[in-house]
């Protein structure tokens, strides 16, 4: 078992290191030609750059996992280069090489941002597990980052999924037009009213497209200041704002690969919307307070439960903006609307929950299923899913929480809801019994009986 997940994790490594774009920075032909050589058959690309002058125009083209950067160098030090690279907002993972094996030389790439430190001369299979093992650490860094980030931004207790659940047309509709567009790099709006599972759309995208072994970075715009969002998104410098000590990588470029969020999109600043839109246009991504620019590969999935054409209108949301992302529009449909979705979804979530706060689960008996079936549930997934966690807590189900109050409106309810809401009230009056829920109703068992496996009960 343990070998099988060693060799599992190094193939996984593997798969990486052929993805990766390496730079190679080193004046003497000869040794550019060695690691070239070296590295072309395990990677997706290797440049090579003779003076610091040519690799900082090739870092400004385009986007590197790692470069191998020699510092013995005409001129400038490789140290004292790379040092002024991460001060302009650099963050390319550097392995140093050099012939002088002092301990002061070391120290002095690590504090440059060398992220390992290799000697002259070596072969070529420790020049390969540097790679691997920087891109490894780049890797683990950035998970742990996102992670840290989603757990800071997550409900307390929600597990989030990356599929949609149930079997209802109205889902089925989403489900079919996110497949359709599951590998195509062009950006997916995501609208629908809170609390309609936006996010959980997006992750089944996510997880369904050729980018699914890549990151996943949900970011809700709304929850950020608005002061601070062009910081977490884009990066930024040392001293890019008081208190900012170091640079840091922002949410976008640490997606490279994979799939970014963005939730609430509506809530965007005016200069945010203006940055994201260079960002969609030209695929480059410039760190705040820095003058480079980072080649960004990230598929687009937004999401808002505001009209954007009314946002617009009001002139909150930039009108190019708004072409740009509704190209591929997926609707997520109200749970009124999903049928007996209710009850899969709640049947779901008493396990999930019940696990989370180690109590029994809840049975759903046929008075359960038919008041959470008759409930118009405005607040939607998030109204089922805090309606089950309060029923876990308390041992039962309140199912008078769920009575409906007299619709004064005056809007005409169509004749097939009015059917549905009295038979399940009827069932559930009487415990399921469908012969006495029929007798009540003046119907006979056989429509009771229709109208049930009609609904899923």
């Amino acid at each position: 078992m343990v070998q099988a997940t060693e060799a599992q994790n190094g193939n996984e490594l593997t798969d990486r290191l052929a993805q990766a774009s390496i730079l190679v920075v080193d004046d003497e032909p000869g040794m550019r030609n060695f690691l070239v050589k070296t590295l072309a058959p395990h990677c997706r690309e290797v440049a090579e750059a003779a003076t610091t002058e040519e690799a900082g125009e090739l870092l400004a083209q385009r986007h590197f996992d790692v470069m191998i950067l020699d510092n013995i160098m005409p001129g400038q030090k490789g140290i004292d280069w790379l040092a002024h690279q991460r001060s302009a907002g650099g963050f390319t993972d550097t392995i140093m090489i050099t012939a002088y094996a002092d301990l002061e030389t070391a120290i002095e790439a690590m504090r440059a941002g060398a992220a390992d430190f290799v000697l002259k001369p070596f072969r070529s299979n420790q020049m390969l597990n540097a790679v691997q093992r920087c891109i490894q650490m780049a890797q683990l860094r950035r998970e742990n980052a996102l992670l840290l980030h989603e757990l800071n931004s997550a409900d307390t207790g929600r597990r989030l999924r990356n599929q949609l659940i149930g079997s209802s047309d109205a889902i089925a509709d989403v489900r079919r037009v996110l497949d359709q567009v599951r590998d195509v790099s062009t950006p997916v709006l995501i609208t629908g009213a809170s609390g309609t599972g936006k996010e959980v759309a997006a992750r089944h995208l996510h997880a369904a497209s050729d980018r699914a072994a890549h990151p996943f970075v949900p970011i809700n715009c709304a929850s950020i200041p608005a002061e601070m969002i062009e910081f977490e998104l884009f990066g930024h410098a040392p001293g890019a704002f008081p208190g900012a000590q170091g640079g840091r990588e922002g949410l976008l470029p640490s997606a490279q690969g994979g799939t970014v969020f963005l939730d609430e999109i509506a809530g965007l600043s005016a200069s945010a919307q203006a940055a994201l839109l260079r960002v969609l246009e030209d695929g480059l991504v410039r760190p705040v307070g820095t003058e480079r620019s980072t080649q960004l590969d990230v598929r687009f999935v937004v999401s808002t439960s505001k009209s954007l054409k009314d946002e617009v209108a009001a002139g909150r949301f930039r009108e190019d903006l708004f072409f740009r992302l509704n190209v591929i529009e997926a609707v997520m449909p109200p749970l009124s609307q999903r049928g007996t979705d209710v009850v899969e979804l709640a049947e779901l979530f008493v396990q999930e929950i019940a696990e989370q706060l180690t109590r029994a689960p809840l049975q759903i008996d046929p008075r359960t299923r038919s008041a959470l079936l008759r409930h118009k549930w405005p607040g939607n997934i998030r109204e089922l899913r805090n309606f089950i966690e309060r029923s876990l807590i308390f041992g039962s189900f309140p199912l008078e929480t769920l009575a409906h109050p007299a619709d004064g409106s005056g809007q005409i309810e169509p004749l097939d809801q009015i059917e549905r809401r009295e038979i399940l009230r009827a069932l559930e009056a009487v415990d399921g019994n469908r012969s006495e829920a029929a007798r009540r109703l003046g119907v006979s068992r056989k429509t009771i009986d229709r109208k049930c496996a009609s609904w899923g009960l």
